[in-house]
């Protein structure tokens, strides 16, 4: 009679009894993924001095160095001076190792001719009027950081060049 009592008793009681949930690992859910995911690539033309010339697959975000280098390297005595080594690569360029690039649809370079900032050289850069090697060497050193010119306009973003250096530039410059 006494365990009825206080069974009753504690089941008529006035405070509820907390109830403490258990721990559970977290779930995770399986979703089937409509395809393998792809990293970003870059596809480049390697011609040239180089042991074996041709197209390239490099990871987004390689240097003109990784294409070298997966070209099997400069053959010796190639001048690599024209290139900017640590510039990043542009889906779809060509790289020219140790020789010259050719001028727009093949014509030889002229006197007059524009610079392509994608591809020029601190040389060719440095012969743009106002453009000395400090601000040639900006120029490159904004490729290596951004990647290809996509508009000539971009020029303002590099120091040096302000709004009447800009006018001067414009129709000397192209990007390819």
């Amino acid at each position: 009679m006494v365990v009825a009592v206080v069974t009753g008793f504690v089941a008529l009681s006035d405070s509820p009894v907390k109830e403490v949930p258990p721990d559970l690992a977290a779930a995770t859910v399986d979703q089937p993924s409509a395809s393998p995911s792809v990293a970003p690539e870059v596809v480049v033309d390697v011609v040239g001095k180089v042991a074996s010339p041709g197209i390239r697959s490099l990871p987004d975000g390689s240097r003109v160095v990784d294409a070298l280098r997966a070209s099997g390297g400069a053959l010796p005595g190639a001048d690599l001076s024209a290139l900017n080594l640590a510039r990043r690569l542009g889906d779809g360029e060509q790289i020219h190792v140790g020789v010259p690039a050719p001028a727009v649809d093949g014509q030889a370079e002229r006197p007059g001719a524009l610079v392509n900032l994608n591809s020029a050289s601190l040389a060719q850069l440095d012969t743009l009027p106002g453009v000395g090697s400090v601000t040639a060497q900006r120029i490159l050193d904004w490729r290596t950081r951004h990647g290809r010119f996509t508009k000539v306009d971009q020029l303002h973003e590099i120091e040096g060049i302000g709004p009447a250096r800009f006018t001067t530039l414009r129709d000397l410059v192209t990007v390819r």
